[in-house]
């Protein structure tokens, strides 16, 4: 970073109003769009880069959790990445992003994810592609199944904790899906009503023991209905076919129904045939800043004993340097230094990985790894799961 840069907080209200102004032109939205923005996120959330005392550019920094192996492990979500025109290509978006980085790192923060405008950028400073973001769509007609089983009742007065609880049962069992108590945010984002919009929430099952859940809102695309899910949850077959039922019966009027989940998508596993169909898919990227704390927080297989040695390679924050040994057992890492560096890998490579995006196998045909056929083995075992998804978007 040069000295013309200088790291900061938006600490007055015209930092907020120019902050603003770099969101509006940077992400084509109104002004009323980008201050709602920044009023729920908080401003406190908000970095900022100056040149000669102005505003250049500025990032927010959200504080979430991520689930990994059945525990939680903090991460803090990168949005609102925004330079002005004049100072693009100059490097400031990669100085903000270092500066950041480092500040998460003292903070002890594990782990950061994004979606990103360009791999390109975020590349630089050892984000790698971690995860799915997958948007399925069905067309109603083709939804056959008839029985349900469970009792599928509109939630009149909202329920944050019954919601909550139903959603963590669900999203603890997926590798990458978000905690939302880190987070209460995202609910008031999935429960909010636009302007000429109607948002249904639904229990699924009796109201004392509830198996699921669905919220979604419905709206037209040229001649046709679109029912989007915005959210939902499913704990049991019952509760499944339930819901698939439930989005059957509106085929009178509804011509496609869109949901978000894995890229291996186990809701449309019920159906009879496969008549789902990917709509939109993204990857979005993650990156290991603490490598210690991001090892030794998350879950691991309960029934695997072993260790993994690794050699890392990370040339911004360089306490991640070095030789360490990964011992799992009882569904717990420790990380201690030194031992062979039989893995050998850069920050980057170790993303994917973490994450069990890819193999270990295809990581190292890709470039991003190298290791002993004994320590691929050996990472397979413990990283290789669920495939890693989210279907919160910041």
């Amino acid at each position: 970073m040069t000295p013309d840069f200088q790291y900061d907080v938006p600490n007055s209200p015209e930092d907020r109003q120019k902050l603003q102004k770099i969101l509006e032109q940077c992400y084509i939205c109104t002004p009323k769009e980008s201050e709602d923005f920044v009023t729920k996120t908080g401003v406190d959330k908000f970095r900022i880069f100056r040149h000669n005392q102005e505003i250049i550019g500025g990032l927010a920094s959200i504080p979430m959790g991520q689930w990994w192996g059945g525990e939680t492990v903090p991460m803090v979500g990168i949005a609102a990445v925004g330079v002005t025109p004049e100072h693009r290509n100059g490097g400031v978006a990669i100085a903000l992003m270092q500066q950041t980085l480092q500040e998460l790192y003292h903070q002890g923060v594990p782990l950061s994810c994004l979606y990103p405008a360009t791999q390109y950028l975020y590349r630089q400073v050892g984000y790698e592609q971690g995860g799915t973001a997958t948007t399925w769509e069905i067309d109603t007609n083709d939804i056959r199944i008839k029985q349900r089983s469970l009792p599928v009742l509109p939630l009149l007065e909202i329920n944050h904790q019954v919601l909550n609880n139903l959603y963590t049962q669900q999203a603890q069992r997926n590798n990458g899906n978000l905690n939302r108590d880190f987070t209460p945010l995202l609910w008031e984002r999935l429960l909010e009503v636009e302007k000429n919009e109607t948002v249904y929430t639904y229990l699924i099952g009796e109201p004392d023991k509830p198996q699921g859940y669905v919220i979604f809102h419905q709206y037209w695309q040229q001649d046709n209905c679109i029912l989007k899910i915005r959210d939902f949850a499913v704990l049991t077959l019952a509760a499944a076919e339930s819901l698939w039922s439930f989005l059957a019966s509106h085929r009178s009027q509804v011509k496609k129904i869109r949901w978000k989940s894995s890229i291996v998508d186990s809701f449309s596993l019920v159906l009879a045939e496969q008549a789902a169909k990917i709509q939109h898919t993204e990857r979005w990227m993650l990156r290991i800043i603490n490598l210690v704390a991001a090892l030794e927080k998350r879950g691991y297989p309960p029934e695997l004993t072993t260790e993994l040695h690794l050699q890392v390679e990370d040339d911004l924050l360089t306490a991640n340097n070095g030789e360490f040994i990964l011992a799992i057992a009882n569904g717990k890492g420790k990380v201690t230094t030194g031992g062979k560096g039989d893995l050998h890998l850069d920050i980057r490579g170790l993303a994917p990985l973490y994450t069990g995006l890819f193999t270990p196998q295809v990581l190292q045909v890709a470039g991003k790894i190298q290791g002993t056929p004994q320590a691929l083995h050996t990472a397979e075992q413990i990283f290789t799961r669920t495939s890693p998804w989210m279907s919160d978007y910041f």
